[in-house]
């Protein structure tokens, strides 16, 4: 990797306390059929800069070794990718009226792509960052 991020980065803020999220667990999921699938934690920052790949303790067999830009440098022209924020977890299910939120873009090839979300117990807001 030329720098320290993956070519796909998150950024929450919790607008409720004017903090970042520190802690949330985000899945993203993309690429072609089959889709791969990463996750990562909100670092003290509220940033997820880098994924490993998902393995659920359901699956068996090999750990996957994939990286993102694995998938990416193999998918022709635009592919489609869900960034799954547990916010229920971070707020307490009982405490918030979205338990998970889900923002789903268009990935071009070659493009990195920053993926803010505000957000507090009732609301939440996301744009293409820079």
């Amino acid at each position: 990797m030329a720098n320290d991020k993956d070519p796909i980065t998150c950024h929450v803020l919790d607008t409720s306390v004017g903090k970042p999220a520190k802690g949330i667990r985000v899945k993203l999921e993309g690429g072609h059929a089959p889709l791969k699938t990463f996750e990562s934690l909100t670092d003290d920052d509220g940033r997820v800069k880098a994924w490993l790949p998902y393995s659920s303790i359901h699956s068996s067999g090999d750990v996957p070794t994939y990286t993102l830009e694995d998938v990416l440098s193999e998918v022709d022209q635009n592919s489609t990718w869900t960034l799954r924020f547990d916010t229920g977890s971070y707020f307490g299910e009982e405490n918030t009226f979205f338990p998970e939120v889900l923002v789903t873009f268009t990935v071009l090839k070659g493009q990195h792509y920053h993926v803010p979300l505000l957000l507090s117990p009732y609301s939440y807001s996301t744009y293409r960052g820079s």
